[in-house]
């Protein structure tokens, strides 16, 4: 295998209260068609708030063999939260990137604001930096 420095994912747009899994190893095609995420070096992501109103915005990194049920986040997984007001944008980044094998995954969560507001008409987008070997 040899590490390939391409685009993750595209950018993932989440719209309205939900929890999705975003990119699993070994099984995510990468963005451009160019293989299957295999061993991957998340270094950050980029989140950034669309809607209308303020919002809660959550990154999770699942191990292996945990689902993502859908409809809350694990926070035993958690590594940020953050309120987003709209237009609004938050960097998360690692000095060191996390490495992520055999189906581990990249769970993003959008939930109400924790200073009030429904989150209803929110809309954030994630984009997921980091390399990853392609199988």
């Amino acid at each position: 295998m040899v590490l390939k420095r391409t685009k993750l994912l595209g950018i993932q747009a989440v719209t309205g209260i939900s929890t999705v899994g975003i990119l699993t190893v070994g099984t995510t095609q990468t963005a451009g068609g160019v293989g299957i995420a295999s061993t991957t070096y998340l270094r950050g992501v980029i989140m950034h708030n669309t809607g209308l109103s303020t919002c809660q915005s959550s990154l999770y990194v699942y191990p292996s063999g945990v689902a993502a049920d859908g409809s809350v986040g694990n926070a035993a997984y958690r590594l940020a939260r953050v309120d987003l007001s709209s237009n609004e944008t938050f960097f998360f980044e690692m000095n060191y990137p996390i490495v992520m094998v055999n189906q581990e995954k990249i769970v993003v969560e959008v939930t109400p604001s924790g200073n009030g507001g429904a989150g209803i008409g929110s809309a954030v987008n994630f984009q997921i930096l980091g390399d990853t070997d392609i199988l």
